[in-house]
């Protein structure tokens, strides 16, 4: 996973950055104070980190990519930021006040050992934010209908919700909520599905770069004949039948909250 990283991460922020709006729902649900220290997990070149800390909040930055890393220095060197993983932190036990990762959870090696070392480093009433996506959600995207290879890959490596409350509810976390996301006309975070809504932005290949299901989960043959078969489509119109076969209520991301416990301060 840190090999694919520093690959993706010699262009990354070319394309991805922080979206205000999800930066906004990440802090309304983290509910972050000023004398408290937060961990962003397989926080990248630190994007959403950044923004955080330039409203005076005390983050740690922990990503397995050096290359990342690298980057995220770049851009505040004022935040800790920590070689490590979901799994080997590497933070002393009770150390932080809150957690946030945003699209990390699918890259983990193990997502049990991942949410305990959370709870160990986790303080008791500490509350996590993780932004990602299911397999249930991500069958809606149209994308799959250019490109079946390439999102059937990137399906089967994302948990369930159902495995994931299950793993938090075996850890030790309660409270455990989701709320739904849909993809916006002015989303700024180039991410998977940022061309939901502007099938044009899969056409630039900085954008391409920037996601790891085309830069590392996809061929050049599915690529390049998925995108002629959309350039076709965009050019004629079918596009938009294409998309309204796909119209679905299940969101394309889901922010889960949780928190651990005051009583088990463990």
């Amino acid at each position: 996973m840190a090999i694919k990283y520093d690959k993706i991460g010699v262009d990354y922020n070319l394309t991805r950055k922080a979206d205000p709006y999800l930066t906004e729902r990440l802090f309304h649900h983290l509910r972050p104070t000023p004398a408290g220290t937060y961990l962003d997990v397989g926080c990248g070149t630190g994007n959403y980190t950044h923004e955080f800390a330039k409203k005076g909040f005390d983050f740690i930055g922990v990503d397995p990519s050096r290359s990342m890393l690298e980057k995220a220095k770049l851009k505040n060197p004022s935040v800790l930021w920590k070689l490590g993983s979901a799994e080997n932190i590497g933070l002393p036990k009770s150390s932080v006040d809150g957690i946030i990762g945003f699209l990390t959870l699918h890259h983990w090696a193990n997502l049990e050992m991942g949410f305990s070392e959370l709870y160990k480093v986790l303080k008791a009433g500490g509350r996590f934010v993780f932004f990602t996506a299911t397999p249930r959600q991500m069958k809606g995207y149209w994308l799959n209908h250019y490109f079946p290879k390439m999102l059937s890959d990137s399906i089967i490596q994302m948990p369930t919700l159902e495995k994931i409350k299950t793993i938090m509810s075996v850890c030790g976390f309660v409270s455990p909520q989701t709320h739904k996301y849909a993809v916006q006309p002015d989303l700024e975070d180039q991410f998977l599905y940022c061309g939901k809504l502007n099938p044009k932005l899969y056409f630039d290949p900085k954008i391409r770069k920037g996601i790891s299901s085309f830069s590392s989960l996809s061929t050049r043959k599915e690529v390049r004949e998925g995108l002629l078969e959309l350039q076709r489509d965009v050019n004629s119109g079918k596009i938009k039948n294409v998309m309204k076969t796909y119209e679905n209520d299940l969101g394309d991301y889901l922010f889960i909250t949780g928190e651990k416990p005051v009583a088990n301060n463990v």
